[in-house]
Formats: structure tokens, C-alpha cells, sequence
């Protein structure tokens, strides 16, 4: 019996699509709902420290007389303003979400910065604390103050007020 080139092309293509298509189960969700609900952190926050560490560089911009306060609505969109001492405040916003990946949850932040993109952290909340942590190149930081921002690890603590 002699099998066409077309038909042994076809059934090749129609193979590797069926593969492809089907998951894994490997997907990242992104939720809400995670170890706190994201809709917990509605309200108003200012941080009690700010550390930006980059490779050579160091900052905690609260420490350093500075101010970073952070409104976040209940569906994760947040707006955080940094103020340091020494120069303009600025601005960062975007919205957190949790990315549920192989039965774990990570909190992420998707900035508006970088729209389709996050960077996950590690975060926990009590009643009047939050945490958000970060590793290498997790945020951003201007240390020389020349306009271009230096990629640094981010970890934030804020009090509710």
C-alpha cells in the first residue's frame, strides 16, 4: 500500500498541532484570591522603610527622610508615590494580582511601566502591615539622579492608615 506525501504531511502537522494544543497543567492563573485576597489591601498605606539595593548601590528612601505612600483600589490597582529627600517625587502604578503556578501562589505586580508583564514578590499582611519583597531586578531606582533608573531589588514595608 503506498502512502501520498500529502497524506504523510498532513497527518505529521495534524500530530504536532495536537501536541502542542494540549496543556500541561503547567499554566499560570492569575487570581485575586490567593494566601489574602488582593481586594484586602484597599486603602491607604505609607511605608516605614523603602530599600532599593542595586548592584553597587544602596537606598531606603524612608530612612533617608523620604516618604513612599501607596493607595491601592480593591481591584489590586495601586498608585505609589516615592518622595525622597534629596530630589522630585515620582510616581509608579500598576496592579497586583496573584499567579497561581504548579499549586503555589506568588504575588505579583504587573507595573504599567511594562504592560503584559510582572514581576512576582514575596508579600504577607496582617491587619496593619504589608510586606513586599522582591529579589534582583524586582524594581527600579534613579540613585545618581540623572534620569535613568537602575535595576535594584525592592522591599517595601507599609502601616494602614
Amino acid at each position: 500500500m503506498r502512502v501520498s506525501v500529502k497524506a504523510l504531511l498532513f497527518s505529521t502537522i495534524f500530530v504536532m498541532l495536537l501536541a502542542f494544543s494540549c496543556s500541561n497543567g503547567d499554566e499560570e492563573e492569575l487570581t485575586m484570591e490567593g494566601p489574602f485576597n488582593i481586594s484586602e489591601l484597599a486603602g491607604n498605606w505609607d511605608a516605614t522603610s523603602a530599600r532599593f539595593t542595586g548592584n553597587t548601590m544602596f537606598i531606603d528612601v524612608v530612612e533617608d527622610g523620604g516618604t513612599v505612600t501607596m493607595t491601592v483600589q480593591s481591584n489590586g490597582r495601586f498608585i505609589m508615590t516615592i518622595d525622597p529627600a534629596d530630589r522630585s517625587s515620582y510616581t509608579a502604578s500598576g496592579e497586583m494580582f496573584w499567579e497561581k503556578w504548579e499549586g503555589e501562589f506568588y504575588f505579583a505586580i504587573g507595573w504599567d511601566k511594562y504592560p503584559g508583564d510582572w514581576e512576582t514578590y514575596g508579600a504577607t499582611l496582617s491587619s496593619t502591615t504589608l510586606t513586599i519583597n522582591g529579589g534582583g531586578d524586582s524594581g527600579e531606582y534613579d540613585f545618581d539622579n540623572d534620569g535613568t533608573f537602575e535595576s535594584t531589588s525592592l522591599n517595601l514595608e507599609f502601616e494602614r492608615i
